[in-house]
């Protein structure tokens, strides 16, 4: 991923090295971060077969709910399976389990245990010589490596194997016996359950030992969190498997701790069985099957889904030479692109790294040639693409997570959100063209980019996904899954039709569209049901007529599948013009046509399929570290909740913090970062609000801004040394050295501390106007509230624009340039001017506190101060600004100046 520090090669500094020149593939960059298997031959069909059923089962719950049925013509509706809440989580948490012991490794026969077996038939040999004791020592030393051990990551081991059989017992309990964990285990306890003799009378020969004593119940629970342990250090590393297993081990031996000791007496808990702990953690709501699990469920499933049916499509693809098309000629303009670019697909895949490999493949070429260094191509791509975690309308898995945890709809937090997210995305853009005047970069030319007109007139329908999802979400207010399945539907119609679409079938695909619409209308306008349910025998039933205008257009998607399907089947072959999905589905049809040894999957029927079947599978890809991450994660609030801990761990937090709302968000934020990193986004978010949420919301902050601000905060550990994976991903693309690459992607990711601690004193920010924090009701401003003047100028108004203002004062005390360089005196003036015009707060309230404590009791934090510091922090910025200005201007005429200008 980096570069070799032995190797004495130019590291690219003076943009004189091939800029379009990348180490390797990004795919496989990606895959050896995110520590994935290179799958080949049936492993690959093994995973997509999973992941399909995977993905059609969370699009029945989305659509259809927990009750599986099945309804014939004429005969009615056979009923096959009517799941409860757990089951279905548990099922969740199965089809991830089993993915992840498919596609990551268990050990690569370089680890510790590894290290200290290896050495045993050496020192045989050694002392024995070809003994029949040393070949069967080498042989046991091969067949235990044969069974656990995949070297090269490409191979399903039979370690593997037993562990995906061993993943399906628990789920088959809970749906065998759930009346067991019904009426038994939740009341008596697992002490309460049955033997595996009396459970399964067959079994009774081999019940020896524990078998013949514990209950299955709780050997089931043992085994789950264990599968569970094992597939996180998989997929997320020995960190967080690590934390996880010491929460767990605190719940049971968390009674040692002495009462009476200085500091961690107050974490000691009562005294709890294992049957006790892993009660809670598997047969309740309270752990791996708890919120964040009911959550992904729901909600992260789906809109993963989406993102991943989008990328197939091509829109990726499209939107990246969209921006390239805005902005690509302008100062910077490949820089000024990946900020477009990078953050609608950061918003979309939830990652900041799979983003970063993906978009940055693109984009950290095109500016290295521009011009920019390659540790600041590499910066900026890695600093946008964590940023997209925070834009609206998708924002992620962690916005998901921030609608169960606060009660906000999720309506609410988008529109919340975005003044906060334009404000970020505002400063990267900001200083990706002061770093272009302050190199002379220009931009790209026009020749060397798509034709805007043209472009979008190849691919407009890529925005009507998304403009249907904020219509869904914002003004029809649909619950989030049931807008992301309309939305999914809504793709997969459109690229069924343009799939279809060419100059000859063009005409007959309009046509029957408006046909089957019409019909469709006329029968419900009619007879109240669709032409479908006339000739399934449905009854007739009484519509007005925009009800059943409402009803036809809620069809139109199924129209529009029904013909482009109809089409493809028809006519299989030609040309789809239109139709540019994903290489990756590309490649996918290639392979089966290469198995197949025939034209199949290539022709535009072909492609179609593969598009369905590929996003199908890839957004089950991408949502198995997510669906691993939050079970892990959910055990840590389920032993703080059976152990009491949360109580004394706000009671040591208020005494670290003394009290001080400005160091508690200080230490909140550097937590946030320690934890996020190498961590997902999701498992920091949950650590964090956990421990320290309950704590800040005494403080009377809005529980929304609390929320976003560990979000903010804990994004900030990707391009956070010393660990920043995504700016050390990007170095590995942009060949530059990784520790500069992320010191210059923390830099630039500083908004993302501004603003953030900016929205906690000014909640107006978020367009929050009233709030309770007890109750963690929120009111955000309408419409009717811009004219309540006495509201809107002080609360919103007034901090919005100084900290836009702030944003650009802090993008030039980064880069250091404004109209000419800026001397490192000015870059600490427009710093303060920063922090002054954004954080008033995090001075006013210290300053309180310091003069109570030397007897003067007085209030600075006002509304009347902190629009006199904001005033304040506004005249530094202005004359900064104008002095600049001038200095820029005396630099024209050739006027010498006396100031230090940086090298």
């Amino acid at each position: 991923m980096s570069p070799d520090p032995t190797d004495d090669s130019p590291v690219d500094d003076d943009r004189t090295t091939d800029p379009d020149a990348v180490d390797g593939d990004p795919d496989e960059l990606y895959d050896e971060i995110d520590r994935k298997r290179t799958l080949r031959g049936w492993t690959v069909v093994a995973v997509a077969i999973v992941g399909i059923l995977f993905s059609i089962f969370q699009m029945w719950l989305a659509a259809r709910g927990f009750t599986f049925e099945v309804t014939l013509p004429w005969i009615g509706t056979y009923r096959i399976a009517s799941l409860q809440n757990l089951q279905v989580r548990a099922i969740h948490v199965t089809f991830a389990l089993v993915l992840a012991f498919l596609m990551y490794p268990g050990s690569d026969g370089e680890g510790p245990l590894a290290r200290l077996l290896d050495p045993i038939p050496r020192a045989a040999r050694s002392r024995l010589g070809d003994h029949p004791l040393t070949r069967a020592v080498e042989g046991l030393r091969s067949t235990v490596r044969w069974f656990f051990v995949d070297e090269d990551s490409d191979r399903v081991t039979p370690a593997d194997l037993v562990l995906i059989l061993l993943t399906l017992l628990p789920t088959i309990y809970y749906f065998r016996h759930f009346d067991e964990v019904r009426n038994v285990v939740r009341i008596r306890g697992l002490r309460g359950a049955a033997p595996l003799g009396d459970l399964y009378p067959a079994l009774e020969p081999i019940a020896v030992g524990p078998l013949a004593t514990w209950p299955v119940a709780y050997l089931m629970g043992i085994l789950a969190i264990l599968l569970v342990l094992e597939a996180t250090r998989r997929s997320l590393g020995v960190l967080l498997m690590g934390l996880v297993s010491t929460f767990i081990l605190y719940g049971r031996y968390g009674y040692l701790i002495p009462r009476d000791a200085p500091g961690i007496g107050i974490l000691s808990t009562s005294e709890l069985r294992w049957d006790q702990i892993v009660q809670n953690l598997w047969y309740t709501v309270e752990g791996i099957l708890g919120t964040p699990v009911s959550v992904s469920v729901r909600f992260i499933y789906i809109f993963i889904l989406f993102g991943a049916f989008l990328e197939m499509s091509g829109a990726g693809k499209w939107f990246i030479d969209l921006a390239y098309s805005l902005t690509g000629t302008r100062k910077g303009g490949p820089a000024k692109a990946s900020v477009v670019s990078s953050g609608f697909m950061g918003m979309l895949s939830g990652s900041s790294v799979a983003n970063t490999v993906t978009t940055g493949a693109l984009t950290i070429p095109l500016m290295k040639r521009s011009g920019y260094s390659s540790e600041f191509a590499g910066a900026v791509e890695s600093s946008v693409s964590s940023g997209g975690q925070i834009l609206p309308p998708v924002m992620g898995a962690a916005a998901f997570l921030i609608v169960e945890f606060t009660g906000t709809p999720f309506r609410d937090v988008i529109i919340a959100a975005t003044l906060p997210a334009l404000m970020f995305f505002f400063g990267m853009w900001v200083m990706v063209h002061f770093e272009a005047a302050k190199h002379g970069i220009g931009g790209l030319d026009r020749s060397e980019l798509l034709d805007l007109g043209p472009h979008m007139k190849r691919g407009w329908f890529y925005l009507v996904p998304l403009g249907l999802l904020l219509y869904y979400i914002v003004v029809a207010r649909l619950s989030i899954g049931r807008a992301g399945w309309l939305t999914i539907l809504a793709t997969v119609s459109l690229i069924a039709v343009v799939a279809a679409y060419d100059e000859r079938t063009g005409p007959y695909v309009v046509g029957a569209i408006a046909a089957l619409f019409t019909a469709t209308a006329a029968s419900l306008y009619l007879f109240g049901v669709s032409p479908i349910g006339l000739i399934m025998g449905a009854g007739a039933v009484e519509l007005d007529p925009m009800a059943a205008l409402r009803e036809a257009l809620s069809s139109l998607v199924f129209v529009l599948i029904a013909v482009g399907v109809a089409m493809l089947l028809i006519r299989p072959g030609g040309e789809a013009p239109l139709l540019e999905l994903d290489d990756t589905v590309n490649d996918a049809a290639g392979f089966v046509d290469d198995r197949l040894d025939r034209e199949f999957a290539t022709t535009r029927a072909g492609l179609f399929a593969s598009f369905f079947f590929k996003s199908l599978d890839n957004g089950a890809r991408t949502a198995t570290v997510v669906v691993v991450a939050v079970a892990a994660a959910g055990i840590i609030p389920g032993i703080i909740g059976v152990t009491g801990l949360a109580g004394s761990l706000r009671s040591l937090i208020l005494t670290v913090s003394g009290g001080s709302l400005v160091l508690l968000l200080i230490l909140a934020g550097i937590s946030s970062i320690i934890v996020g990193m190498g961590m997902p986004t999701t498992v920091m978010y949950i650590v964090i609000i956990v421990l320290l949420g309950p704590t800040l919301d005494t403080f009377g902050i809005a529980v929304l801004a609390t929320h976003l601000f560990v979000l903010y905060l804990g994004l900030m550990a990707d391009v956070t040394p010393p660990v920043g994976v995504a700016a050390f991903a990007a170095a590995g693309i942009a060949k530059s050295e990784p520790i500069q690459t992320c010191v210059q992607a923390f830099l630039l990711s500083l908004n993302k501390i501004l603003v953030p601690f900016a929205f906690i004193f000014a909640p107006g920010i978020l367009l929050i106007r009233d709030w309770d924090a007890e109750a963690g009701d929120l009111t955000l401003a309408g419409w009717s509230d811009v004219a309540d003047l006495g509201f809107f100028v002080p609360e919103v108004l007034i901090p919005v624009v100084a900290v836009f203002v702030g944003v650009y004062g802090l993008a030039i005390s980064i880069i250091g340039y404004y109209r000419t360089y800026v001397s490192r005196l000015a870059r600490v003036g427009f710093g303060v001017s920063a922090v002054l015009l954004s954080v008033p707060g995090m001075l006013l309230m210290p300053a309180g506190t310091a003069l109570g404590l030397a007897g003067i009791d007085v209030t600075l934090f006002t509304p009347t101060i902190d629009l006199g510091v904001r005033g304040v922090g506004g005249a530094i910025f202005a004359a900064l600004m104008i002095r600049n200005i001038r200095r820029a201007a005396r630099e024209d005429e050739g006027t010498p100046t006396t100031e230090e200008v940086p090298a």
